[in-house]
């Protein structure tokens, strides 16, 4: 693993309980694929008595970061979900809220990707969901799938350590982690794109 992606990594492991919410709360609004979900399960593997706090705080963190995400997304409305998605995207999502916005966003949820759910989640917010109960919903869904896999990370704690010592998965981590920063980094620019030829 690159050195400088090996130390962000040490200092969220290092905030406790602050890393995983903290990292719950980026990967609401950006491009982080199953980063908190590696994050969990190193810390519920070495502090095993802590497994269900860890769990509790992913899942609180990411609920925070949809409040965040839908009240930017309930303000631009369909016309800011335009600039965020590509045409195909947004009848995706058009079509998933539409059916059934509850079914899309717990299971976005508790599903990991390439299920969209940073765009579902806009998605709901844009066209006017309910904000209440789409928070109710990401917070029960997120907070069932962390703390399974808290759980599970603490039954093979060691098992787990062992694996992630490999160099196979240090480098699926280091890809992980830069796919997270590329795919961001492509996001914001589609964005600015966006708003300049709709300007």
């Amino acid at each position: 693993m690159h050195p400088l992606l090996q130390q962000a990594f040490h200092i969220l492991v290092r905030m406790g309980p602050l890393g995983p919410f903290s990292l719950g709360i980026i990967d609401a609004l950006l491009f982080t694929p199953l980063a908190n979900d590696v994050l969990v399960v190193a810390l519920s593997s070495r502090r095993r008595d802590w497994f269900w706090i860890y769990g509790l705080a992913a899942a609180a963190g990411s609920t925070a970061g949809c409040f965040l995400l839908d009240w930017m997304a309930r303000r631009g409305g369909e016309a800011g979900l335009k600039r965020l998605l590509r045409p195909r995207r947004l009848e995706y999502v058009k079509r998933k809220i539409e059916k059934g916005a509850a079914v899309a966003l717990a299971l976005g949820s508790i599903l990991p990707p390439p299920f969209p759910f940073t765009p579902v989640v806009a998605g709901a917010a844009a066209f006017q969901y309910p904000r209440s109960k789409a928070l109710l919903l990401i917070g029960a869904a997120r907070t069932l799938r962390f703390l399974v896999l808290a759980t599970l990370a603490r039954q093979f704690g060691r098992q787990i350590l062992s694996i992630a010592e490999s160099p196979a998965v240090r480098w699926s981590i280091a890809g992980l982690i830069v796919l997270s920063l590329v795919g961001s980094a492509a996001s914001v620019y589609q964005i600015v794109q966006r708003s300049r030829s709709q300007a």
